[in-house]
């Protein structure tokens, strides 16, 4: 299995407050790396970074052995034009914890807005590909609904389907079910199940230490910027050698 995302020393600022300090990972194609930690940990930036919605401070970040927002000649990085880091973007799909659905469009035309106007594919393709996708995530009879009529845990597979609209190479997920009430956590999960099934590569910052023991190939627990440890579930959940590790996930479980 060849990598799929790989960082190197990567550390990032908001002005004095260091948020990632010096996190290295590789995740490989068709691998589920789950992260834990605590709130304030750097779990969320470390999304981020990976898609360039931050940029780092120092360090790199390659998905599928490409930089992403940079160009490289010899020693020196050179930043990409906007519009070239948008088409890089449209290969990593992000779920946010919010949803972050167009309330203005219809289910279907939530899914269609980026591979039409992102993508320029073909209006009928994506039409196609948009009920598929609903039908994926059991959503086919919500197609013309809009979004405030949806439950949230209903919006939430809609938000997953338009990641997967985009035909990404990874998905990127921010703790998709800590908007959600209790009972709507399932039905989210369950299609997070069925795409780690389907050997789809993901990054999942999540506190369901069961979800983590189910779907995940790696584990890694962040605490003040840093990945303390990292490894499979049984090894990290089960028995973890940090102390950090242990009081946290004592007080989740």
């Amino acid at each position: 299995m060849s990598a799929m995302v790989e960082l190197r020393g990567v550390h990032k600022s908001f002005g004095g407050l260091h948020v990632l300090r010096g996190v290295d990972l590789d995740v490989r194609q068709g691998q589920v790396l789950v992260v834990l930690g605590p709130s304030g940990s750097g779990k969320s930036t470390l999304l981020r970074t990976i898609n360039h919605l931050e940029k780092v401070d120092s360090g790199s970040v390659r998905v599928d052995g490409r930089l992403l927002g940079y160009r490289q000649d010899g020693p020196r990085l050179f930043e990409l034009p906007e519009r070239e880091v948008l088409r890089q973007r449209t290969q990593i799909g992000f779920v946010f914890q919010a949803f972050n659905l167009f309330p203005h469009l219809t289910v279907r035309q939530n899914l269609m807005e980026a591979p039409l106007y992102a993508q320029r594919r073909p209006r009928a393709a994506v039409v196609a590909l948009a009920d598929r996708l609903l039908e994926r995530v059991g959503l086919a009879d919500k197609a013309d609904a809009y979004p405030r009529t949806l439950s949230g845990g209903q919006q939430q597979r809609v938000a997953i389907a338009r990641a997967l609209a985009l035909e990404p190479k990874l998905l990127l997920f921010d703790e998709p079910t800590s908007a959600l009430d209790p009972e709507l956590v399932g039905e989210v999960l369950d299609v997070i199940k069925d795409l780690a099934v389907g050997g789809t590569t993901m990054i999942v910052v999540t506190h369901e230490i069961g979800f983590a023991r189910e779907v995940a190939d790696l584990v890694a627990f962040m605490d003040a910027g840093r990945v303390l440890e990292l490894g499979p579930p049984a090894q990290v959940l089960d028995d973890p050698v940090h102390e950090r590790t242990r009081a946290f996930i004592a007080k989740v479980l």
